[in-house]
């Protein structure tokens, strides 16, 4: 799993005192029409699109409404950072990431990304290697477009139909739905969810491939599944250990309803990824500090089984090498230890198995056989795929 979401806590230069930093948004938006529709490619419940605007290219690009900042490789900076940017020192900013650490990244503003017939112009971004979360998807990520990048647009992520779909600000919405309003303050939306009769906030994340990261605290949740260790979460500053388990009661998001969904517990911001808005359009409206959820059936939305290997990785281009094994898996049966090292899934080299292809493999497998390699030798362990939270 991958959670991405960044929020700009505040600036340091190298001293060591905090100032307030106006949070970044384009200089300038242009749409060439109407409606611009910008073809996506679903991987693990991510949103990515691509952007060519010369010669090289194209260049691919999560979009992140859990992030206060949009995020660019090194090279893209390189390449089309602005031109009047002062040479040094690099200004520093601290971000907190979703695991609620922060770090440090180098700020820079670019002359325009464009998507499509959309075009943002003077961009302030962040430099951020994205080599982790390129090998976690296994296609090469360029960036990662936050949530203020979209504020002179309607922005909709248009799960169900893989495109995203901008306008200007001050057009309507294309579909019907449930009209919510979000608190923008900290320029993301964070929206008033209800379990059972219970409200509370939760931010809009599609930075993060979960159903419901919840934290708990004054809700008192019951539980039809008990949390349990589940597999390691990435984000920003290091890895996290996953709880998770299966709410008893009904998840409400204005006037639908999400059948006992699957929880991952976090002591941060309750958040909505991308594992529930996939079954939703989702149009955000900056201006108006408004969201309009949309999804052709009114029926609750199911809450599918959670299945896994036991194991979760770090990956690079020959092998994946184990972070964790889950306690009373098949695989800790198996012995298998963290640094562990898989060349093959059914027989076929890593490199051709991105998020999408092994994530279908787990969730309709019964077994999956991994080839790890000790030393010169590789040996093949098959392993039960099993209900992690049925």
């Amino acid at each position: 799993m991958l959670a991405i979401g960044l929020a700009l806590a505040f600036g340091l230069g190298t001293g060591c005192h905090m100032f307030r930093r106006e949070m970044p948004r384009p200089g300038r938006t242009t749409l060439d029409s109407p409606l611009v529709m910008i073809p996506a490619r679903t991987m693990a419940n991510y949103l990515i699109v691509q952007g060519k605007w010369d010669k090289r290219g194209p260049y691919n690009f999560l979009i992140d409404t859990g992030a206060s900042v949009t995020l660019v490789a090194p090279e893209l900076a390189a390449r089309y950072s602005a031109k009047n940017t002062a040479p040094a020192p690099t200004p520093l900013v601290r971000v907190k990431s979703a695991d609620g650490e922060t770090a440090l990244l180098s700020a820079a503003t670019l002359r325009r990304i464009e998507l499509g017939d959309a075009r943002f112009e003077n961009v302030q971004v962040l430099i951020y290697d994205c080599a982790a979360i390129s090998a976690h998807l296994g296609v090469k990520i360029d960036g990662v477009l936050g949530f203020p990048l979209f504020r002179e647009t309607l922005l909709t992520l248009d799960y169900p139909h893989s495109r995203v779909l901008l306008q200007k600000r001050s057009a309507n919405p294309l579909l019907p739905g449930s009209v919510i309003p979000f608190n923008n303050d900290r320029k993301t939306p964070i929206i008033p969810l209800r379990l059972g009769d219970q409200t509370f906030v939760a931010l809009i994340d599609s930075g993060s491939d979960a159903t419901l990261s919840l934290n708990p605290a004054g809700l008192a949740p019951t539980f039809t599944v008990p949390p349990r260790v589940g597999a390691t979460v990435a984000t920003l500053s290091g890895d996290r250990e996953q709880h998770i388990g299966r709410l008893a009661q009904a998840l409400r998001i204005g006037d639908y309803l999400i059948d006992q969904p699957v929880v991952d517990l976090t002591d941060e911001l309750t958040s909505l990824g991308g594992g529930l808005l996939k079954h939703f359009t989702v149009t955000f409206d900056q201006e108006h500090s408004r969201v309009t959820f949309y999804r052709e059936s009114t029926a609750p939305v199911p809450s599918r089984s959670s299945r896994s290997t036991g194991l979760s990785f770090s990956k690079a281009p020959a092998y994946w090498r184990v972070v964790s094994v889950i306690p009373q898996s098949p695989a800790e049966a198996e012995e298998i230890q963290p640094g562990d090292l898989v060349t093959r899934i059914n027989g076929q080299p890593v490199a051709e198995w991105d998020i999408s292809r092994y994530q279908e493999l787990v969730a309709s497998a019964d077994e999956v056989t991994f080839t790890f390699l000790n030393g010169t030798r590789e040996t093949e362990k098959r392993l039960k795929v099993f209900d992690l939270v049925p």
